[in-house]
């Protein structure tokens, strides 16, 4: 049955580290430490190179510290590259700290989609030609040259932090936005999927239970005429029957011949789709079980029937229901985990509760979850529900797959 369950490849070596790098960003507490570990990069920062005005700590501290709460109010990523920015106008040192807490929280403001991919790039060019225009302003104070006039030879040069951290703002932007697009486009397939996945199994559990109503009625169809040609019968056999009781014996049988005309207009609503009502043929009982192993090993697969407790008739519906289910396993064995060897128990217990548990020792996996090909368990749940019973279907303890139906009778 497809799908392996537990321990696999990715459960260890470099894909398993992945999925569990994975799984760590995803959590809560990612960007708390992230966020924590970039404030104690800038304490060492600061040791070794000290800064040069109480602005400066301050705006590469708040800029690392904010990130820490950038998932669960990602606005505040705003200050942090306020911050950042704040911190390089005041000085011409630009410390690493400041460059990642400013790249993180442009890249959650995308991801996030606090503001449009085009204002964020648009305010963050700003502020950086803000702090390239205050870095000009203070070139004569730092080099003790002028400053080149507007369109003299290398004037030009004097806007490379703009250019530079513009193409830098737009390549965290357009990364944050573009792992949120392929996020909510992977929540609307996942979200599709679900919904195509539960309208299969409303349909195949119409299906079903059109399948039920169709044997059903064959059953109620044979009980009902039975009754007819009885009552119809006694009239003639059974010697001294007064006029009243010849009347009640053929009340009987118009009685069960209106049930049965009452019968076929309601199956008219259940007609094949070539509108054709099924042929009517003998409903099969646990009784025809042995038959029904001996089918599924003619095919070279490996089956064995256990039967326990005293062999009780069942009412026809549970006689029907309990070999459906039955059958569906095998056929599901045959499916997904061809060549297991499959055991089929019959257990009529004591606390009129019929139980039937069909176990095998394929690989072990889940028939109805996504990408399967039937509805195999859907059909066989509508089967116990339609006697007050109920079903339970996985992989087993020691492996294989296992479905265990239980019955009340």
């Amino acid at each position: 049955m497809p799908g392996v369950t537990g321990g696999g490849p990715s459960a260890g070596g470099p894909r398993g580290f992945v999925a569990r790098l994975r799984d760590w960003t995803a959590g809560s507490t990612y960007p708390v430490v992230t966020g924590l570990v970039l404030t104690a990069l800038a304490f060492l920062e600061f040791v070794a190179y000290p800064p040069d005005s109480l602005t400066i700590a301050l705006g590469v501290l708040v800029s690392a510290v904010c990130l820490v709460w950038r998932r669960s109010f990602p606005p505040l990523a705003v200050l942090a590259v306020a911050a950042g920015m704040t911190a390089f106008a005041a000085g011409r040192s630009l410390y690493l700290v400041t460059i990642v807490s400013g790249l993180v929280g442009l890249y959650t403001l995308a991801r996030h989609r606090v503001q449009r991919p085009w204002v964020l790039v648009l305010a963050g060019t700003l502020g950086a030609a803000a702090v390239n225009v205050v870095h000009i302003a203070s070139w004569p104070e730092v080099s003790g040259l002028p400053v080149p006039e507007i369109g003299a030879p290398g004037s030009l040069g004097l806007f490379a932090e703009t250019f530079v951290l513009a193409v830098v703002i737009v390549g965290a932007v357009s990364m944050g936005d573009a792992v949120r697009t392929r996020r909510e486009a992977r929540r609307e397939r996942v979200l599709s999927q679900a919904k195509v996945i539960a309208m299969e199994r409303r349909e195949a559990a119409a299906e079903e239970r059109t399948a039920i109503a169709r044997e059903l009625h064959d059953i109620v169809a044979h009980s009902v005429s039975m009754i007819a040609v009885q009552a119809e019968s006694a009239t003639y056999t059974t010697p001294g029957l007064s006029p009243e009781a010849r009347d009640g014996f053929q009340q009987i049988a118009g009685t069960a011949r209106a049930s049965m005309t009452e019968l076929r207009r309601l199956l008219g609503v259940l007609r094949t789709p070539g509108g054709e009502t099924p042929q009517i043929a003998p409903q099969p009982t646990l009784g025809h079980l042995p038959e029904l192993l001996d089918q599924h090993r003619a095919v070279g697969e490996d089956a064995v029937l256990r039967v326990t407790g005293e062999r009780v008739v069942l009412p026809a519906g549970w006689e029907l229901s309990a070999y459906r289910i039955v059958q569906e396993a095998l056929t599901n064995v045959r499916k997904h985990a061809s060549g297991a060897r499959t055991l089929v128990e019959v257990d009529y217990g004591t606390d009129r509760r019929l139980l039937l548990r069909i176990t095998d020792d394929g690989p072990g996996c889940a028939v109805d979850g996504p990408g399967a090909g039937g509805h195999g368990l859907t059909g066989m749940r509508e089967r116990a529900a339609l006697v007050g019973g109920s079903l339970t279907a996985g992989a087993g303890p020691d492996g294989g797959f296992v479905v265990i139906a239980e019955l009340p009778w």
